[in-house]
């Protein structure tokens, strides 16, 4: 008998993580430069860590509520009400959950009946189509264009909005262009969705790495804030990867859905990360202002070095990732990053592993210091002249 047959019709079409194949390639040989993941080199803060050590030291390793401890939900609220005027209630509007990537698992497996429509923006972070799949859905993909700053326009909304349309999938600051949207930007679309009634589920765990103005979220418009599903965690802003800890906040009655898949399938996010989490955000804003500081300069060193050797590269406004065209070298995304990693031992990641749109593109990472960043970018600049 041959195993696969015992398999379900969707999981079989579902590719592997174009990130992951990068990463994998690059671990097996020495001497690579990876500048594929997207995790920040930073070690969790000290005092967030002695939280967690302290919880395990007095015991506290128990299961929490499936929502998540009150304290650390208390926290979110003060949080979101501090740095971004969201108002939510801690004891019905907010789920703790494993990461943010458990967070968009349920929303969708909670939102979508069999052949619901969900708009996914493209390029996007390469979790998100097949997330929609694996829940029943149909991924109706908008691509956004490089000459408006990978932004969502009216108009493409307009043409992707249809009566099978269940929800709309948001990340800004994006991952991989690094595109945000302003508040004017959003101001644009907000009637349509309020008109539309659809659910938006917003991938918000850049937030804190906007660098131009301040971040803004789709949640702040309360004419349709209730239609919201506000995800974020702590693995960029805080350096807490490992620690697997994200949230939702939305209107109580989506909490409440989403809680059952949750504690069904989880139970509760980790006891000792949630104590860690409740540390980060009480007292970690110095932390996260310090590692976004050094991100910016990395960001600007980086994209000066591209755009010097002939990679057209614009300016990202949000997360850490470098987004350049490598069109001109008559290069497939693919064969630029195989050809660059055997040539040059520097691995990043093609375009095509965020969506079809992101081909003759290739992601870049500035996760890593300037020492790695300026030893990847001489070898670029050495693999482009010998090509």
């Amino acid at each position: 008998m041959n195993p696969k047959t015992l398999l379900n019709d969707v999981i079989g079409t579902i590719p592997p993580s174009g990130i992951r194949k990068f990463f994998d390639l690059a671990s097996s040989m020495e001497g690579v430069i990876s500048l594929g993941v997207g995790e920040p080199d930073f070690d969790t803060p000290w005092h967030i860590r002695e939280e967690a050590i302290y919880a395990i030291e007095k015991g506290r390793t128990f299961y929490s509520a499936n929502a998540g401890l009150p304290e650390l939900r208390k926290e979110i609220c003060r949080y979101l009400k501090r740095k971004f005027q969201l108002e939510y209630a801690w004891n019905t509007d907010i789920l703790v959950t494993v990461g943010g990537s458990e967070a968009i698992d349920i929303a969708f497996r909670s939102l979508l009946n069999p052949s619901d429509e969900v708009i996914v923006l493209s390029p996007g972070y390469v979790a998100y189509e097949p997330c929609v799949r694996l829940a029943g859905g149909v991924p109706v993909i908008v691509e956004l264009k490089e000459e408006d700053e990978f932004k969502l326009k009216k108009e493409q909304l307009q043409k992707a909005l249809s009566p099978k349309t269940k929800a709309i999938l948001m990340n800004f600051p994006g991952n991989p262009t690094g595109g945000i949207m302003t508040r004017e930007d959003f101001s644009e679309i907000v009637p349509l969705i309020q008109q539309s009634g659809i659910a938006v589920v917003t991938d918000e765990i850049y937030a804190e790495l906007t660098y131009s103005g301040k971040h803004c979220s789709i949640a702040s418009f309360d004419e349709i804030k209730d239609q919201v599903i506000l995800i974020s965690g702590f693995s960029k802003a805080y350096s807490m990867t490992g620690w697997r800890l994200g949230y939702i906040a939305a209107h109580q009655d989506l909490i409440a859905a989403m809680n059952k898949v949750h504690q069904y399938a989880i139970m509760c996010a980790p006891t000792i990360s949630q104590y860690a989490g409740i540390e980060a955000m009480a007292k970690g804003d110095g932390d996260v202002e310090m590692m976004k500081d050094s991100f910016e300069r990395r960001r600007n060193f980086i994209v000066n070095g591209l755009n010097r050797m002939g990679l057209k590269c614009p300016m990202p406004q949000g997360a850490f990732y470098v987004f350049p065209s490598i069109r001109h070298t008559g290069m497939t995304s693919e064969e630029f990053c195989e050809k660059l990693l055997e040539k040059e031992k520097v691995a990043v990641v093609p375009g095509n592993a965020f969506g079809a749109s992101g081909e003759g593109f290739v992601r870049i990472s500035y996760a890593y210091s300037i020492d790695e960043i300026k030893s990847a970018l001489e070898r670029i600049n050495r693999f482009l002249e010998n090509s």
